[in-house]
């Protein structure tokens, strides 16, 4: 019987394969993004009622602007996957996880629990892990890393904002 199941398992080069493939990436992926707008829910009350240096974007942005960078992670995190038994990819695909864990993390310090300095502190791990991923993305399938970078540079962005933010309201982010 479990022969029989093997047989009717679809070939990895298969575009079914390929497409539930994709689909189980982009559904992880805005799995996340969802943990993190549940976050989210009263952030844009939240936001306006922060301090914010002059050069922080409305927060209008901030929904468009995610929503392309996490299409950008499912399509890139699918090329790496979809690349053959390579023992570097688990490691690859790991680290995305662990990077999108992260993302998903920060909101919940910064707008559900006025967390300044551990927000802080955890967007610095987000930006060494996905410069990690792009790392070794890079050495895999280096398309997949270019469609991360402009992420690299929204985090990179973002963590000086959060910095900002966080020195300019020490009361309401503790």
């Amino acid at each position: 019987m479990f022969r029989s199941m093997l047989a009717k398992a679809p070939s990895p080069h298969s575009c079914r394969y390929q497409l539930v493939g994709f689909a189980g990436w982009f559904i992880l992926t805005f799995i996340a993004a969802a943990a993190g707008a549940l976050a989210s829910l009263a952030a844009g009350d939240f936001y306006e009622q922060l301090e914010r240096p002059d050069w922080a974007p409305p927060g209008w942005l901030f929904g468009p602007v995610w929503t392309m960078l996490y299409v950008t992670m499912a399509i890139s995190v699918w090329l790496v996957w979809r690349l053959g038994k390579l023992a570097r990819k688990r490691i690859a695909l790991v680290l995305f996880v662990l990077q999108l864990a992260a993302n998903s993390l920060w909101t919940w310090l910064f707008f559900a629990w006025h967390q300044g300095a551990l927000a802080f502190a955890e967007i610095l791990v987000l930006w060494i892990l996905l410069a990690g991923t792009i790392r070794i993305f890079w050495t895999l399938q280096r398309f997949a890393a270019v469609l991360l970078m402009p992420y690299l540079a929204w985090v990179t962005f973002a963590t000086m904002l959060c910095l900002s933010v966080w020195l300019l309201n020490p009361a309401t982010l503790s």
